[in-house]
């Protein structure tokens, strides 16, 4: 009634001042107490680190020295990292490696997508068989995959072999040729059904009544897709190309595993190269400054992750 009452003598065309944004934290702060907990937990686990990785960056590291007696540098760590030949080999290998992976595995997920999206007969078992390479764990996988590729007893160079395509076994990991194109192969099997996935969601929500009425019109099965389908898939699309280069950016076990980066830097990416100069060569402060790079890149795709997200809402609500 106050509040009522308080409108109420105002002078007639005034607004009334919004409060600030202290005034509505302090109205809410039982809210507030309820998700303390969390925030206080998200501040020793993400902030924390964020800030000590920053700060880190700053300070040269020599192997040997403790990190309390660390020293003081300034930006010199990331003035000797865009001035290292290895940096850029490296960011070539990072670049070819988003890229690859997620526009192929994109590009095979979204036609087995729309190959399954049809009935046939098998269909459910054709799913679960191609759902495989994304539900096995990523260590078993390289495991496999590294013998597959064995310069010697790989089942890949053998088949290769028996049909004539070669006169001995490929050197695939081992060769700095094709190191790379190989490693690229394995990420593909296995994230292609995360992308078929996603778009198999995205084609339960394209209006049947559309594509029948489109059917009816005389267009063509490619008409229909063109002018119904993907455009209704947009929104997923994008999303899913977001999600598959923020994971390919962060890519460790693959390659770590099948092949440590080798040989000669030929297969090291960021994240690869970030964990070899701080637990192999203990730089931590070299280390601390590739990763603070990584992060502004991975802050970066992810303003476009949301700024898609608010698209798919908005286009929902319309």
């Amino acid at each position: 009634m106050t509040t009522l009452a308080g409108h109420a003598n105002a002078p007639r065309g005034s607004i009334p001042a919004r409060p600030s944004i202290l005034q509505q934290m302090w109205t809410s702060r039982a809210d507030y107490l309820y998700v303390l907990p969390a925030i206080v937990v998200m501040l020793i686990v993400i902030a924390y680190p964020i800030y000590y990785t920053i700060e880190l960056s700053f300070f040269k590291t020599p192997p040997g020295l403790q990190l309390r007696d660390k020293i003081f540098v300034g930006a010199d760590n990331y003035t000797a990292i865009l001035s290292s030949e290895v940096f850029w080999r490296v960011t070539i290998n990072t670049v070819i490696w988003t890229l690859a992976s997620t526009l192929i595995a994109f590009v095979l997920g979204y036609g087995a997508a729309l190959a399954l999206h049809r009935d046939f007969a098998g269909r459910a078992v054709l799913r679960a068989i191609l759902i495989i390479p994304w539900v096995i764990s990523a260590v078993a996988a390289s495991y496999i995959w590294k013998w597959m590729y064995h310069s010697d007893f790989g089942i890949i160079g053998q088949v290769l072999v028996q049909f004539g395509f070669t006169d001995r076994q490929p050197n695939f990991i081992d060769n700095v040729h094709t190191v790379l194109p190989s490693l690229i192969v394995v990420n593909i099997w296995r994230e292609f059904p995360f992308a078929m996935i996603m778009i198999m969601a995205g084609l339960q929500t394209v209006p049947e009544q559309l594509l029948r009425a489109a059917r009816v019109d005389g267009a063509s099965t490619w008409q229909r897709f063109w002018h119904v389908t993907f455009p209704h898939l947009r929104g997923v699309s994008t999303v899913t190309i977001l999600l598959l280069a923020v994971a390919n950016f962060n890519s460790f076990i693959i390659p770590w595993i099948m092949t440590g980066g080798g040989p000669s830097n030929a297969s090291h990416i960021w994240i690869t190269h970030i964990y070899e100069l701080a637990f192999g060569r203990q730089r931590w402060g070299v280390a601390a400054a590739y990763s603070v790079l990584l992060f502004v890149i991975l802050m970066a795709l992810g303003y476009f992750y949301v700024r898609a997200l608010s698209g798919n809402e908005k286009e929902q609500g319309a």
